[in-house]
């Protein structure tokens, strides 16, 4: 890693002994040798400081070649060098025209500026003094001058073009300034002229206009930047160069895991003397480094070091530690992943005002502390056997994990400090109950003990009034007895007793606890608590726990998953709002009344009792409850909730429900369709909009009272009669869309009813027994959709009177699949009813031949009569057909398919006669079919295609040739997909023809089979 650019900082005084623009330090650079033609001077000694890069130190004659370097080494430095080079000659060039080379009206210009030239360095003092940005905008003189320039031009003088890497504009004179203004108007990047117009003006959108920033600006910008940015900022000018240099950037001297050497590390302690905080972490000779800024840095307050390279550097010697006891400004020791002296020496450290220290993760014999104003001290996972401090303001003590350090030498440590809050003996072993007895009585302010890993504690007789947090993880000592002494801490407010094995029981009364944890407690069975400011609580995997009883007023969410044996629970918590008790098998019905108005948990929002499976009877009266899930509750046969405020309710998995009152509920919608067994129903729901029962096959009694209901979904309920759809329609005189598929006991009388229903536009009664369409026709005036699958009672005459007697004439969809109508109703519902726009007829085994080219056809204009051959050719526009969707699926009687121009199917996008196994020829001229599906009609042979619009044509395992298929998309310009797979006559070496033919083709979908013979 190479560290760049700090030797590029020079100061104020520095840059003024120069006397110097750029001129005085840009130097080109090439192959072979450094240019030394700057006539205003080079780098004085002090400038070519030295140089850090890759652990070299620059000379005088490499000190600008490295700048060359760190530039290219961020942006093509090849290329960016002939640009500076190119930038300086040209900027000479300029200057010398403005100095009067080229022309009288250039050389008074120059006397011009010059005249005015007190009053605009006062005005530059002015903007200086004050901070303000100079704005160059001279547009006027500029043109002028261009004009000159151009006749200037044709005697042969010309202007190179450029942009000026001049100093500070608060140091430019007034000839700098033109030329910047200049440059910046009317200069491009590739050094060309710009081409004007016979007077040599350009035009106005060229104008820029040019800011200097100004010192304390520049200040401000580069406050955001880190190192390596500002070492890039330098390389821009002299004026970014002093202002990235500034000392409020260089406070902090970070060096962590970077490769850098004790010269280039000592070459920055002398330039920033300043600086308060230094991280060398990962460098290499730390110790050496150390030593350095110890004995530079006067101000040093925040030293950060360990885990050195291969060659001595995670060593640390005692000299350190000695120089660092005279910094007298340090505050903050950090030494981590490091050898202390030679591993088998006291190490002694003394400083009046440290207040910080952090020795981590270090092997050291022995340590010696004299800090009269530390407050932090951490040794965790440190390897030594014997801490000795003398730290009377010590507050914080870290030793966890400290193996080594035997009880007496932790007691030894922890009662030297008489201040001390917070200790941390995690993972030592050695603690015993008498060391913590100690402590507890020298350490008095003592409010964070962390314990946990200690298996020889019992906390008998340990007494800490002033402790607000106890973390006790996996101590095989603790058990129900203990809490006996936890109790005496009356401030505690915090207590973690995770995987404490032993530990049966707790029962604590602490006004003050706000977070408690009970995890893994294998034989912990009862947990009585009593705590108004309980906040927080986690009981988690304890399967032996029976009995919880909580009482708290900032309780605000309880979660006991998994709590298998959970038989009984007690809460009193005025605030609690969200419950989750999923997977609690044991609970039983007497839980519903701890979460009903009565109960302890009045403003209970959320409650959650998913795979309760001992529950059988839910019945909840709560008026804050806003969401239930009863999710794998299969034991629950009855459902009884009065919430008017439960938004939400999740019944998945409710398979043996058998009765549900839901009155008054705040519901708007509601899927009862995975009951299969509910019976009994009863919804009053003012807010309900959609309502499933779709598979409640034995629902015989139903009263539902939703006045904003708009769906209903009663598909299989076979047991639902006339009487209960009368009911419902009255109450819900809102429907729209009505799905009564598979409900045989719904006759005239409960089809008559749905005249109450006047916004109904989808009514479906597929797999019923009617035999009577004529209440439908009666009562549903607005009918959009009707849906009459499989009704397989409905004569011919049923639906005529849609074709003779206009009766629905909103219908747009009708649905007759797999009914049994006869050719001749087909044919006259096909020709009067022009205003239908889908039409399925999928299975009807009666339909032949769709014929509309016959001569001896005749075919019904739009309003049911008869038309001659003549007027058909010259169809009105009146008498179009507004079909669409055509489905013919699986009609085995079809056998040939003809629809001509005459036909009048105008509207005609998709015709699918898939399955169609006898349908042998098909000719169809439709100016608007775009989807076309014969796949599976194996005896097809003839396919004549009119389609010009045709984007999809479907012929899987038809037995078509190439030949065939080949004329049929001859005439489908606008074809794309043609699917062709498990046709046995068509070879998947012939898609290139069906390519050429229609070139139009985007997909081709074929079977790599061979041709049969």
């Amino acid at each position: 890693m190479r560290i760049w650019c700090f030797h590029c900082f020079i100061d104020d005084n520095e840059e003024e002994e120069n006397g110097g623009g750029v001129s005085g330090g840009l130097k080109q650079s090439s192959a072979t040798a450094m240019d030394n033609n700057n006539e205003d001077g080079d780098f004085d000694e002090n400038e070519r400081e030295l140089g850090v890069t890759g652990g070299r130190i620059f000379t005088e004659d490499e000190d600008w070649t490295l700048c060359e370097e760190m530039l290219a080494a961020e942006e093509d430095g090849e290329a960016t060098g002939a640009e500076m080079e190119r930038f300086w000659t040209s900027e000479i060039r300029l200057h010398q025209l403005v100095q009067g080379e080229s022309s009288n009206a250039v050389a008074a210009a120059a006397a011009a500026a010059a005249a005015d030239e007190d009053s605009t360095m006062e005005e530059a003092d002015h903007d200086s003094h004050h901070k303000r940005a100079k704005v160059y905008s001279g547009l006027a003189e500029c043109r002028s001058t261009s004009g000159v320039s151009s006749d200037a031009g044709n005697s042969g003088s010309s202007v190179e073009r450029t942009v000026s890497f001049g100093v500070a504009s608060s140091s430019r004179t007034d000839t700098d300034m033109f030329c910047q203004n200049f440059i910046l108007n009317y200069s491009r990047k590739d050094g060309k002229k710009d081409d004007g117009d016979d007077n040599g003006s350009s035009d106005a959108e060229d104008f820029e206009v040019h800011i200097d920033l100004t010192d304390d600006l520049l200040h401000m910008v580069f406050s955001f930047l880190n190192h390596i940015d500002l070492c890039r900022s330098a390389m821009v000018c002299r004026q970014w160069r002093v202002a990235s240099a500034h000392e409020d950037f260089w406070k902090v001297l970070n060096f962590e895991n970077m490769r850098i050497s004790i010269e280039q590390f000592e070459n920055m302690c002398h330039r920033y003397p300043n600086a308060t905080e230094v991280n060398i972490f990962g460098a290499p000779f730390v110790n050496a480094l150390a030593l350095k800024a110890a004995t530079t840095l006067r101000n040093l307050e925040a030293l950060t070091i360990g885990k050195g390279g291969h060659i001595n550097g995670g060593h640390i010697s005692e000299n350190l530690f000695q120089a660092l006891g005279e910094c007298n400004m340090l505050r903050s020791v950090t030494v981590s992943e490091a050898m202390l002296g030679n591993g088998a020496q006291e190490i002694h450290l003394s400083h009046d005002r440290l207040r910080e220290l952090k020795i981590t993760k270090c092997r050291v014999m022995r340590l010696s502390i004299r800090c009269p104003q530390l407050r932090t001290l951490s040794l965790k996972r440190s390897n030594m056997s014997q801490a000795m401090l003398n730290t009377p303001l010590l507050q914080l003590l870290d030793i966890a994990s400290c193996h080594k350090l035997l009880d007496a030498a932790i007691r030894s440590a922890a009662t030297s400090c008489p201040q001390l809050e917070s200790l941390d003996v995690s993972n030592c072993s050695c603690v015993s109950d008498e060391t913590l007895r100690e402590i507890a009585q020298a350490c008095a302010n003592l409010h964070i003990l962390n314990a946990s890993y200690c298996p020889n504690i019992s906390l008998e007789s340990v007494h800490l009034p002033m402790l607000t947090v106890l973390k006790l993880h996996s101590c095989e000592g603790i058990t129900s007895a203990s809490m006996t002494w936890i109790a005496n801490s009356p401030a505690l407010e915090v207590l973690e007793l995770d995987n404490c094995n032993l530990l049966t029981s707790v029962s604590l009364h602490l006004s003050r606890l706000q977070s408690m944890s009970l995890v893994h407690c294998r034989k912990f069975t009862e947990l009585n608590l009593q705590s108004t400011m309980l906040s927080s609580i986690s009981v988690s995997n304890c399967p032996a726990l029976r009995r919880i009883t909580i009482t708290s007023n900032s309780l605000r969410r309880l979660a006991l998953q998994k709590q298998e044996n959970l038989t009984t629970l007690v809460l009193q918590c005025q605030n609690l709002q969200e419950v989750d008790l999923s997977d609690c098998e044991s609970l039983s019905n007497t839980v519903c009344e701890i979460f009903s108005d009565d109960g302890g948990c009045p403003m209970l929002k959320s409650l959650i009792l998913d795979n309760c499976e001992s529950l059988t009877a839910v019945r909840f009266c709560n008026s804050s409850l806003a969401s239930l899930s009863l999710v794998g509750c299969r034991a629950v046969t009855s459902l009884e909730l009065k919430c008017p405020r439960i938004e939400q309710i999740c019944l998945d998995g409710c398979d043996h429900l058998e009765t549900a009152f839901f009155q008054p509920v705040a519901l708007r919608s509601l899927n009862l369709g995975i009951c299969p067994k509910l019976s009994v129903l009863n919804i009053e729901a003012p807010y309900m909009v959609s309502l499933e029962l779709k598979g409640c096959g034995v629902l015989s009694e139903a009263s539902i009272i939703c006045p904003l209901l708009t769906s209903l979904d009663a598909s299989f309920c076979s047991q639902l009669r006339d009487d209960c759809l009368s009911a419902t329609t009255a109450s819900c005189p809102l429907i729209e869309s009505l799905v009564l598929m598979s409900c045989p006991s719904i006759g005239s009388d409960g089809l008559s009813s749905l005249n109450g229903l006047p916004n109904l536009t989808v009514l479906d009664l597929s797999y019923t027994f009617l035999m009577n369409l004529e209440p439908v026709f009666k009562s549903c005036i607005q009918l959009k959709v009707l849906k009459l699958q499989a009704c397989k009672y409905l004569t011919d005459s049923s639906l005529e009177p849609l074709y003779k007697e206009g009766a629905l004439p909103a219908l747009e969809e009708l649905d007759l699949s797999y009914g049994t109508l006869c050719q001749t109703a087909i044919d006259d519902l096909l020709a009067c009813c022009t205003h239908l726009t889908h039409l399925s007829l999928n299975g009807c085994v009666n339909m032949h031949d769709l014929d509309w080219g016959s001569t001896n056809v005749q075919l019904f204009d739009y309003f049911g009569g008869y038309s001659s051959s003549e007027n058909a050719q010259e169809p009105a526009e009146t008498a179009n057909r507004l079909l669409q969707n055509l489905n013919c699926v699986g009609c085995p009687n079809i056998r040939k398919v003809l629809i001509p121009p005459a036909a009048r199917f105008y509207h005609l996008s998709s015709l699918n006669l898939s399955l169609s196994v006898n349908l042998k020829e098909v000719d169809l001229t439709c100016a608007n079919l775009v989807l076309l599906n014969l796949s599976n009609c194996c005896s097809l042979e003839v396919l004549k295609l009119g389609c010009p619009r045709l984007a999809s044509l479907f012929l899987q395992s038809c037995n078509m040739d190439e030949a065939g298929v080949e004329a049929a998309i001859s005439g489908c310009s606008s074809l794309e997909t043609l699917d062709l797979r498990f046709c046995p006559k068509i070879s998947s070496v012939s898609m290139a023809k069906f390519r050429t033919v229609c070139p139009s083709l985007k997909r081709v979908f074929s079977s790599p089979n061979l041709l049969q013979d």
